[in-house]
Order: C-alpha cells, then structure tokens, then sequence
C-alpha cells in the first residue's frame, strides 16, 4: 500500500547521488540527491526550468548524469539502457497514444505487455494468441476502467482516457517505480481527482512499489503526495513530507512562481 514512511531512508528502491547534469555552459542539475522507497509518492514541483523533467529524464535512464550517480534497486543505471529498465522495474508513462494513434486500447497495452514479458515487438502481430500478454491486457484495462473500449481506436477515446492509457502503459510493464510526468495535464478540474484515484488505485492493486510524479498542481501535489521535493534553477532546495512542505512559505513562493521572474 502506498502510505507515507520512512523506506526511503532505509532501503531506497530509486536514489540519486549528487546528480549535475550540463548541457555545453548550461546547468540544468545541480549536485541532486535524492531517494524513493517503498511506499512512497514522491511529488517534484517548482517553477519552469526548475530542472524537474530532467531529473526524471536523468532517473529512468533518457540521459546520463554528467557527474554523479542513479542506482536502481542497489545497482547502478549506468549499464542500463531504458527500455531495459522498464523491464526491470522502472517505468514511466509512454504517451503512446501520441506514437501510435493508429493502435487500439488492446494492441497499446499489448505494447507494453509485450515487453514485460520478454517478447518485445516480434510478438505483436501475435499477442491476441499469447495468453500471457492477453492476461496482462486485461488485467490492466480493468484496473483502469478501459475494459470496455479495447477495441476503440486508442486516438479516438476522449482525453481523460487517453491519459489513464498513458499511465496504464506503464502499469502494464508491472513497475516497482512509476514516474508520472503530469498525468492530468490538460484534463478538467472535475475530472483530475478521478484520474488521480483511478491511477493510484490501480497502483496499489498491480503492486507498484512507490510513485515519483512531476506536477505542478499544487491542489493535486497537497492531496496525494507523502513527500515532496522542490527543485529551483536545477537545484534542491526542500525535500519533506507533505504536512510540512506546505507551512515553508519561503519555498512555496518560489515554487508557485510569486517573485520568480
């Protein structure tokens, strides 16, 4: 169950060391370090350009810290390629409705199943044949209320299922870690909170072992998180529970961008 503690400290399942990472003269990270453990929703806010997406980018493998290191249940990401690790367990949501508009709920999520279970791509035209990737279709499209559209092009389902697809893709790889990238970016204020449960019920039903979302929601970040990490011009400058996040008001001007120019 995904509840606040102190696993992070103990045993982390993510943890990053005095991460920095330079593009040419630009310091997009600044000696970083962090950990999630199990049990965790670990939210990263701050203002644009803070560096948020690129520790994210940094965590799951996209790119190598310029100095620094990223382990993943004790071993360290360097050998890693990132769709390795989603095998392993470290995942973040695909987006793969923006890749292939064409597929179907079922085949997105066959995508997906696919490579969990060590088949990747040449299983495919396949999967409606193989009774593991068809399991985990199904399993996954239940826990996400998508059961019932599984053969609705994924591009014409409306936006609100679209993002739980997103998310579901990743569930599907049945991670230890989820990275979410504002996963209701765009979605309704009526609809952001049934997404939110819709998506960390089904974490907690499919195991996943901790959350690390990037969002700037603050009503969102307040609600579900267990710990939160501000970032500011690559660097961070709080990492506390939620309860006590939000009575530093010196961090939440910056991070809400109040005298931020």
């Amino acid at each position: 169950m995904l509840t606040q503690g102190n696993a992070a400290q103990r045993d982390p399942l993510l943890e990053a060391r005095d991460v920095s990472m330079r593009y040419g003269d630009f310091i997009a990270l600044r000696n970083v370090s962090l950990s999630v453990g199990k049990g965790e929703i670990v939210s990263i806010v701050g203002p644009n350009g803070a560096g948020k997406t690129t520790l994210v980018n940094t965590l799951t493998g996209l790119f190598p810290p310029t100095t620094g290191e990223v382990f993943f249940l004790g071993n360290k990401l360097a050998d890693n390629d990132i769709v390795k690790l989603s095998t392993q367990g470290l995942a973040r949501a695909f987006q793969l409705v923006n890749i292939f508009p064409d597929l179907t709920v079922r085949e997105t999520l066959a995508v997906a199943a696919s490579s969990y279970g060590g088949l990747r791509w040449r299983m495919m035209q396949n999967f409606r044949r193989n009774d593991t990737i068809g399991k985990i279709v199904e399993d996954t499209a239940r826990a996400f209320g998508l059961h019932t559209s599984l053969d609705v092009l994924s591009s014409a389902l409306p936006h609100g299922k679209r993002k739980l697809l997103d998310v579901a893709s990743a569930l599907a790889l049945h991670p230890k870690v989820l990275l979410l990238d504002e996963p209701t970016a765009g979605v309704s204020t009526a609809d952001k909170y049934g997404i939110m449960e819709t998506l960390l019920a089904a974490a907690e039903r499919m195991n996943v072992g901790a959350i690390m979302l990037v969002e700037h929601d603050m009503d969102l970040v307040s609600r579900y998180s267990t710990r939160i990490v501000a970032m500011q011009d690559g660097a961070k400058i709080a990492d506390s529970p939620a309860e006590e996040f939000f009575k530093n008001e010196e961090v939440l001007s910056i991070v809400v961008g109040k005298g931020n120019h």
